[in-house]
């Protein structure tokens, strides 16, 4: 008998296994797959190995001579290493799991679960052999899957999802990808490094839609001078296999055609529920599919809970993580809590952009007044030094209190600065707390500082 038995290893099933083990729990985690999930073997992890080899092929290519290095020869790609170089880091992150569920006696169980009622789930492993486990409580924690458009449907050659974008064997002379959010977009810079035609196309007016619209602005200019072509505000009309031609149709009502060699359609992710026996159980979920809990988790049946991507909230593998550490505090006994309000987003392209808390637009919506305070990367030395100029900081204070409501970067190594930020808001910290702490010289975080002092005005090499 289990204290708690975790159905999917990825961010949420892992960490909070983990947790739940150092809170003296007795603990399982059943995965059909690799440990680590979506984010560590086809996600968050191996896109950011190929961003970072194909950044520096970009730097090669385009910025070594300002630096004074030269490199005879032709600059060219190895396939073949560019993809054993990500393979190794995903397996290395998986061997680092299997060694923490080992050093913290977890037992991972190999094969699909499936809920047959409170305290019993049966795992169906490779070879169909069944297996139930008893267990005080279950967390679902099985993730997502990317979400198919009916017209576009996955073949995994031509029509394909991130999954099979981040394991082209050649570079795709014509990339035309669905969906100008997080994932399109970070695929599209691997790609467009690498030589591609990328073409990003999307129903909303902007890409990143629910980012603030002055950042999203500036970034799709930014992207646009990389070499993305962006039609935006556009309708998928259909998809000819055999002359590989996206049909679209633009804001302006005419149609147009975009012929390539792959069609990544990257227009979100759904909560995977499939199989895991909710409906028989009892388990609730809302008109989207996913899983609905209330404010410790539970679901509607209780002694099982649900978190991360099955549940409200943005399919994140850092929000699911902190709920998987909540999740295995409040069935120990213990006040585990997740605060969305400072959830940070990040899109990992060059330039990187970072956001979190309120956008202007949703402070407008809401009728909260505010002050601004905004500087650009270009005066700071060490931006210069990097010889990475482009982008700003913005951060948003409430006007009575002057409390940080939201801070929104795009720039070089914004995922590392949104960290301050986030500590800020944690805290409550007004931007005056900011703009009176050390910030070390010369770092890109004085960017951050001059923000901060800009909210009332002050900055100080504006």
């Amino acid at each position: 008998m289990f204290d708690v038995v975790f159905v999917g290893a990825g961010p949420g099933g892992y960490v909070g296994a983990i947790r739940a083990a150092q809170l003296g729990l007795k603990v399982a985690v059943i995965e059909m797959k690799s440990l680590g999930g979506t984010c560590l073997n086809v996600g968050c992890i191996p896109s950011k190995a190929l961003l970072e080899s194909s950044e520096l092929l970009h730097m090669a290519h385009k910025d070594f001579t300002d630096h004074g290095i030269d490199i005879k020869g032709e600059i060219k790609i190895n396939m073949s290493q560019f993809m054993k170089r990500k393979e190794k880091i995903v397996a290395d992150q998986v061997g680092g799991i299997g060694f923490l569920f080992k050093k913290n006696k977890i037992e991972h169980v190999q094969g699909k679960g499936k809920i047959l009622a409170v305290g019993k789930v049966e795992v169906t492993k490779a070879d169909d052999s069944k297996q139930v486990i008893e267990t005080k409580n279950i967390v679902l924690a099985s993730g997502s899957v990317p979400r198919e458009i009916p017209s576009l449907t996955f073949d995994g050659q031509t029509v394909v999802s991130s999954t099979e974008a981040l394991c082209f064997t050649e570079v795709p002379k014509t990339l035309v990808i669905v969906g100008g959010g997080y994932i399109g977009l970070e695929m599209g810079s691997v790609w467009n490094r690498l030589g591609s035609k990328v073409i990003v196309v999307d129903l909303a007016p902007e890409i990143v839609p629910a980012m603030d619209k002055e950042v999203s602005t500036a970034y799709r200019k930014i992207l646009e001078k990389q070499g993305f072509e962006f039609v935006l505000g556009a309708k998928i009309n259909g998809f000819d296999k055999k002359s590989k031609a996206l049909k679209v149709q633009k804001s302006d009502g005419n149609e147009v055609e975009f012929k390539c060699d792959k069609l990544l359609v990257a227009a979100g992710r759904v909560a995977f529920t499939e199989g895991l026996g909710l409906e028989e159980a009892g388990i609730k979920k809302d008109e989207r599919g996913v899983v609905e809990v209330d404010d410790h988790f539970q679901t509607s049946v209780s002694g099982i809970y649900a978190i991360g991507d099955v549940i409200r909230g943005p399919m994140l593998a850092h929000k699911a993580e902190e709920e998987g550490v909540a999740v295995a505090e409040i069935i120990a006994g213990k006040p585990g809590h997740v605060n969305y309000e400072t959830v940070p987003g990040i899109v990992y392209t060059f330039p990187e952009v970072a956001t979190v808390g309120k956008t202007e637009e949703q402070l407008k919506t809401a009728g909260i007044e505010y002050n601004k305070g905004k500087y650009p990367y270009a005066p700071n030395g060490r931006a210069k030094a990097l010889g990475s100029t482009d982008g700003f900081v913005k951060i948003l204070a409430d006007k009575k209190t002057d409390r940080i409501l939201g801070v929104h970067i795009i720039g070089a190594r914004a995922s590392e600065m949104i960290a301050e930020a986030v500590v800020a808001m944690e805290f409550h910290a007004s931007s005056e707390d900011l703009a009176r702490s050390f910030h070390g010289h010369p770092t890109l975080s004085e960017i951050m500082r001059e923000a901060a002092l800009d909210v009332t005005g002050m900055a100080r090499q504006k």
